[in-house]
């Protein structure tokens, strides 16, 4: 009997986490259905790695994967172009390369951070890239002192939209950093957030560890004050102003650009709206995984590449029903699981919908998340 997969076209926007992870759990379950990715670039940028560029444990040849095996190895066509918009209820993608018409779709071309705060061009953005890191290391290396505020927002019509963890581990890396250096004296670290709990979706005794470790340091603290706008050398909250000769600044994360060139079903915050199963409501064969989409579950659902491989397996179980005309309702797990790096040092962080474990802070889980990475991209070489 004929494979009723063979031929059919499924069709995966974005190569990074979300994507990659979707092409190979759709791999594990079958080898013959038609994979096209299309994205910008056939790279994988490993953003989590970041945090270690302005110390020099980490460079931009060690985090950027060409992606020309693993499609190889996956049997995957690449079409380098960026998404312009979706034709025929997502049956057609829109690039700048031509239409490319698919017979099931995942969007996973991440998100995007909210740019509207009045002077944040004064800011570095870490998680925009590589290059933003690489500016955060070459401005501290030119500066002989002074005032670094380091702090992140989040999206107010999505309390998941936020990315915080990255700006405490570039909290506690530069302090760390500049002792090892010997100029930890000559600066003055402030962390800013408008809440007055900053990173409470990691749990009240993550919220507690974070801030005492703050003090600890001698990192000064500016809590519970709405922004009002940023300059080249000061951050201005509602409670009054921060001195800074650097920013460092994370705003709330929102949808994609061209999504707004389409009839997608939105959440309040601006992401593709997906049920349970990683569907979009009213687009047959359309789903969503990762930071473009906004998902039921509990307000501190992260924003994480590990969130997004939970994600992947269900979607890969549910499109491959679909296009074989099975009903299928495989639901993903909702899971937190981080080590706040501190470069000499780590906290692991662990959340469900029934347990909240904070570690403390060893050499060993800095190891440990060194070691993840490694064999995280290995998969992908």
């Amino acid at each position: 009997m004929s494979d009723p997969i063979s031929g059919q076209h499924l069709v995966v926007l974005g190569a990074g986490f979300a994507a990659l992870s979707t092409v190979r759990e759709v791999r594990k379950h079958d080898r013959n259905v038609r994979i096209t990715v299309i994205a910008p670039r056939a790279e994988l940028h490993y953003l989590p790695g970041i945090i270690w560029i302005p110390c020099g444990l980490r460079a931009r040849e060690d985090l950027v994967v060409p992606l020309h095996n693993f499609f190889q190895r996956m049997n995957v066509q690449f079409i380098q172009a960026e998404v312009q918009g979706l034709a025929e209820q997502g049956r057609v993608v829109l690039t700048t390369a031509g239409p490319v018409r698919n017979d099931a779709l995942v969007i996973a071309t991440g998100g995007r951070f909210i740019k509207k705060l009045p002077g944040i061009e004064h800011a570095i953005t870490p998680c925009e890239g590589i290059a933003a890191a690489e500016q955060i290391r070459d401005r501290l290396k030119a500066m002989q002192g002074g005032h670094i505020a380091i702090g992140f927002a989040g999206n107010p019509n999505e309390p998941t939209a936020v990315r915080g963890g990255p700006m405490f581990e570039f909290l506690f890396g530069i302090d760390e950093q500049l002792r090892r250096e010997g100029r930890r004296d000559r600066f003055e670290l402030t962390f800013f957030n408008p809440s007055t709990e900053p990173g409470a979706r990691l749990g009240p005794k993550a919220v507690q560890h974070l801030l005492a470790d703050m003090a600890r340091r001698g990192i000064h603290t500016h809590l519970g004050h709405k922004m009002v706008r940023m300059e080249a050398d000061k951050v201005v909250t509602a409670g009054g102003e921060i001195s800074a000769d650097l920013i460092l600044f994370m705003p709330g994360m929102t949808g994609n650009a061209w999504f707004d060139a389409t009839e997608l079903p939105r959440s309040p915050g601006g992401l593709v709206q997906a049920d349970a199963h990683c569907r979009i409501a009213g687009w047959p064969g359309v789903y969503v995984v990762g930071d473009s989409g906004s998902f039921p579950g509990p307000d501190w659902m992260p924003k994480q590449a590990h969130m997004a491989d939970l994600q992947a397996r269900a979607v890969a179980v549910n499109l491959l029903a679909d296009l074989e005309g099975r009903p299928s309702t495989v639901t993903f797990k909702v899971e937190l699981i981080c080590i706040v790096d501190a470069v000499d040092q780590g906290t692991l962080i662990y959340r469900t919908a029934t347990r909240n474990i904070m570690l403390p802070s060893s050499r060993l889980f800095h190891w440990a998340k060194r070691a993840f990475e490694k064999r995280y991209l290995q998969q992908y070489r």
